[in-house]
């Protein structure tokens, strides 16, 4: 049998990390690029180019793919998925699922009606870390959870939010995009810490209260706490910042009345401490397109769209909270490192990034005591005027 099909949508940002990952499975046989599309013509491709999914879908039965790849803004991402399922076409979607519980909804209905595969671009959920850690907590390594946790202290530059005219924003006139801290960059520690506390389905979060913050002049948060409760009682605290000092790798933490699990999922890296043994270990990983692609043939799906419902819970939590209070100047310092801020999230252009003082500490205490800033009283929350949450 001929490899698979597979359509590339949105080639530029994160989407040419997918025409890499293509370009492997394409030299083991297990799937080929048929064409791209973008608004912004290629300045060289080896397979057609389309300007939009409809002109592909159009195009007749002949250039219709097997497979579509999304990466394209978040508002988009129901409307493309959907018509590339009622085309018959399985879909790897980028993270966040959609731009609201509503209409993950409506994305989990196109998929049992047309029965077409819809995997999410969690690529955490492919770690084999993650299994490896909720094994440990079934088998009491360190007792009975008593709180899940998530940090992420990174770094993003002015240039990242001007990568894109939805790029920090809220909200396009009446379309919700919530490209934030919370629902796109630290996305997956969101995610990864709900999938080890058990949390797939929106109706496993009892309740998401949140903290949402901006040193930069953006519409939605760059500085964020969440408090959290699934319906069986377990406490999620979530700490995560875009306005760190310096990067650090993000963090999901189980505690117990045992001891603690430690995982660094950007790297598969799992820390076990308990009063039996300290221990760490590096996992492997599965590519969420190759799995897709597998999928096809009957293996289960790494991250299919309907496990994703705990995680769009908290997006519509952070969709219609309040607009994200300013952290006060007093607390921000602007640094400028020049090229060397440049790197993986951060295009060139304007280097400069603002730093809220000692986040990164509000961030710890934020995970592991799952508490919200203001309920902890970071000086920034108690300078700023009261508000709704």
């Amino acid at each position: 049998m001929s490899a698979p099909r597979v359509a590339v949508v949105g080639i530029h940002g994160h989407g040419a990390s997918h025409l890499r990952t293509l370009a492997e499975l394409a030299s083991r046989g297990l799937a080929r690029l048929s064409a791209v599309v973008d608004p912004r013509e290629p300045a060289a491709a080896d397979v057609p180019w389309f300007a939009t999914l409809g002109d592909l879908l159009s195009a007749g039965p002949a250039a219709l793919p097997d497979v579509v790849v999304l990466a394209t803004p978040i508002h988009t991402h129901l409307p493309l998925a959907r018509a590339a399922m009622e085309a018959g076409i399985d879909v790897l979607l980028e993270k966040p699922t959609a731009a609201s519980l509503a209409e993950h909804g409506e994305l989990v209905a196109v998929a049992e009606r047309t029965g077409r595969l819809c995997q999410v671009g969690f690529q955490t959920f492919g770690s084999h870390a993650l299994p490896a850690v909720a094994d440990m907590v079934a088998r009491g390594e360190i007792g009975r959870v008593t709180g899940v946790g998530a940090v992420g202290t990174w770094v993003r530059t002015a240039a990242y939010w001007g990568r894109s005219p939805w790029a920090g924003r809220r909200r396009l006139g009446d379309r919700a995009v919530v490209d934030g801290v919370v629902t796109n960059p630290l996305a997956h520690a969101v995610a990864s810490a709900l999938w080890v506390g058990g949390a797939r389905a929106a109706t496993d979060v009892a309740s998401v209260h949140t903290d949402l913050w901006r040193a930069n002049p953006i519409e939605a948060d760059d500085t964020s706490s969440l408090r959290v409760v699934g319906t069986g009682g377990t406490r999620y605290g979530f700490g995560l910042t875009l306005c760190a000092a310096r990067r650090t790798p993000a963090r999901v933490i189980v505690q117990g009345t045992g001891g603690e699990i430690e995982l660094e999922y950007e790297h598969d890296l799992v820390r076990l401490r308990s009063g039996r043994v300290t221990a760490e270990k590096r996992y492997g990983r599965t590519g969420l397109l190759e799995n897709l692609l597998r999928a096809r043939s009957g293996e289960p799906l790494l991250c299919d769209v309907r496990d994703t419902g705990a995680f769009m819970r908290v997006l519509d939590a952070v969709r219609a909270a309040p607009d994200p209070a300013p952290v006060a100047d007093a607390f921000v310092d602007w640094v400028d490192e020049g090229a060397e801020a440049a790197g993986p999230g951060n295009p060139a252009g304007d280097t400069r990034h603002p730093v809220v003082r000692d986040v990164a500490a509000w961030c710890e205490r934020a995970a592991r005591e799952q508490r919200t800033f203001t309920e902890l009283g970071a000086p920034w929350t108690l300078a700023a005027p009261a508000r709704g949450t």
